[in-house]
């Protein structure tokens, strides 16, 4: 195999300090999970336990036509329910017991805390083991935060992964997990390399159906897709599972080294691995040439938003020339992405949690070339001259494994070429930004 080995840890970030952020935060609600949670799970439902504002942000952030039937819904907290003058609990099972009444294709229902319903203590643990207990076995239910008080919107994917595994069956054989959404044509993709490498049986979690053959045990060695999952990286590790630890597979380096994990720990030899991963790769370096020519010795900034901070910053400065000035993230797990840290190269600032009035100074003072942030931080950056890149659409956007490493590398340097084209035609700066803001795939601004 080429050798992928990461510099050594003189020249990594490993054990460079981190500088802990503990103030004010912007953060996007762990709810908006449920908008690619309830794609990949097809008998599922997400009952969100919520406000009218949580039924909002919902069906706002989900584009959901009127008179669809999606896979969510919320069970609206009323006044009485807020005041103590109803029992919650006897209302949220009239609710549920109605819900299963008329979608009889539900096999998992996740009870999906909020804000609201974690102020008023509301305990949906019970409620999940006696809608169970009523409507077993047809029937599993669940329950997972998705509040956003203090954590960031890609920790409802890991509250509910989590939530899924001590009730996965017990198993001792040997198998591969791959963990965390993803859409389906990168899954298929992740698969179909995997199989031809040999290694068959893959499991996936989450899986489409509750009925699917899924267990864990002493047997599973499990592969992160995700770097946010950390609850369910302990969760299974609790079940006996093993973790196979590698960079995560964002562009053609780190693709290729998380599947070369997998394939030494199942024994693949080296023959077998190029043969299948050496067209993928070439096309994959390609793609990231043409799309990368905008940001080539460009600087970024990442404010602390969906946890791929870190490996997008090893990808956008190993593959796409970038220097990175700060990488900060909500949470750093070490034995989650430090292997990405390993390979990111010395000199940013390593920031964990967010102090956003600090950090803003911070980046005005750096004037990077381009800002990775949330949506609440953009528009106020843009007015003032830099040029920005939301990071939820990170989330919602195909970007792992080789064939959409061009695509990730083009969503970073679209707001490059735009903030370029700015610069030279400012009269027309209106119709440049509907035109060269287009629309990601789906229908976010790109």
């Amino acid at each position: 195999m080429n050798d992928l080995s990461p510099p050594s840890l003189s020249r990594g970030c490993r054990d460079e300090p981190i500088l802990k952020q503990r103030g004010q935060h912007e953060v996007f609600c762990g709810l908006t999970g449920i908008i690619w949670l309830h794609r990949k799970m097809q008998d599922a439902f997400f009952l969100v336990i919520g406000s009218r504002t949580c039924a909002h942000l919902l069906q706002s952030a989900a584009g959901v036509m009127i008179f669809a039937e999606p896979r969510f819904g919320t069970a609206i907290l009323e006044e009485t329910d807020l005041a103590g003058l109803a029992d919650a609990q006897t209302e949220l099972d009239r609710v549920a017991t109605e819900l299963l009444a008329r979608r009889p294709d539900i096999k998992q229902l996740f009870l999906v805390g909020s804000c609201p319903s974690e102020v008023i203590k509301l305990d949906l643990a019970r409620a999940a083991e006696r809608l169970t207990e009523k409507h077993a076995p047809s029937v599993r239910v669940l329950n997972f935060s998705g509040s956003g008080i203090e954590t960031t919107f890609t920790q409802g994917e890991d509250a509910c992964l989590a939530s899924m595994v001590p009730v996965l069956a017990k198993t001792d054989a040997r198998q591969l997990m791959l963990v965390g959404a993803l859409p389906d044509v990168v899954e298929e993709q992740a698969v179909s390399l995997l199989n031809q490498m040999g290694i068959d049986g893959v499991k996936v979690l989450p899986a489409p159906r509750a009925d699917e053959d899924l267990g864990v045990g002493s047997g599973t060695v499990f592969a992160l897709t995700q770097p946010f999952l950390g609850d369910t990286h302990a969760a299974l590790e609790r079940r006996g599972a093993r973790h196979l630890s590698a960079p995560f597979p964002f562009g053609e380096e780190g693709t290729t080294a998380w599947l070369r994990a997998i394939a030494d720990e199942f024994g693949i030899d080296a023959e077998t691995f190029d043969r299948v991963t050496a067209a993928p790769r070439a096309r994959a370096r390609k793609a990231i040439a043409q799309a990368s020519e905008a940001l080539r010795d460009k600087s970024v900034f990442f404010f602390p938003d969906s946890q791929l901070e870190i490996p997008l910053a090893r990808f956008l400065t190993r593959e796409c020339g970038m220097n990175a000035i700060e990488v900060a993230a909500p949470f750093i797990h070490k034995g989650i992405v430090g292997p990405d840290l390993d390979m990111l190269a010395q000199g940013p600032t390593l920031a964990e949690g967010q102090d956003v009035d600090l950090q803003l100074e911070r980046c005005r003072d750096a004037r990077p070339d381009l800002t990775v942030c949330g949506l609440g931080l953009a528009n106020p950056l843009e007015a003032e001259g830099l040029a920005t890149k939301w990071a939820i659409e990170l989330v919602f956007t195909p970007v792992h494994f080789y064939e959409q490493a061009g695509d990730l590398a083009g969503l970073f340097s679209r707001p490059m070429r735009r903030a370029e084209m700015l610069k030279l035609d400012p009269a027309s700066s209106r119709e440049i930004n509907l035109g060269g803001a287009g629309a990601g795939p789906r229908g976010l601004p790109a």
